[in-house]
């Protein structure tokens, strides 16, 4: 899984990016029904601090949002299994 700088893509290729992750989730908000744009705005509020990033999966030829936490746990086990692989 590489991590992907959002301020490197370009504006309309990260909201696409950020509206398909939103759509794809189909998040249910309870009782109050919060608008695609107000839900886009949230996603870039996130990346810009850091706390979600963006990242492709070359295996798959996709890509998601993670939180910071879920990257380093998946960037942890990688070593891991990597780490395993070479012992035996």
């Amino acid at each position: 899984m590489i991590e992907i700088p959002a301020e490197r893509l370009p504006s309309a290729t990260l909201n696409a990016v950020i509206e398909e992750y939103i759509l794809r989730e189909g998040t249910d908000y309870g009782v109050q029904e919060i608008s695609l744009q107000s839900k886009i705005k949230q996603v870039h509020g996130q990346l810009a601090r850091g706390d979600v990033l963006i990242t492709f999966d070359p295996v798959t030829e996709s890509c998601t949002l993670l939180t910071r936490h879920q990257f380093a746990r998946f960037t942890e086990q990688q070593r891991s299994n990597g780490e395993c692989k070479n012992d035996a």
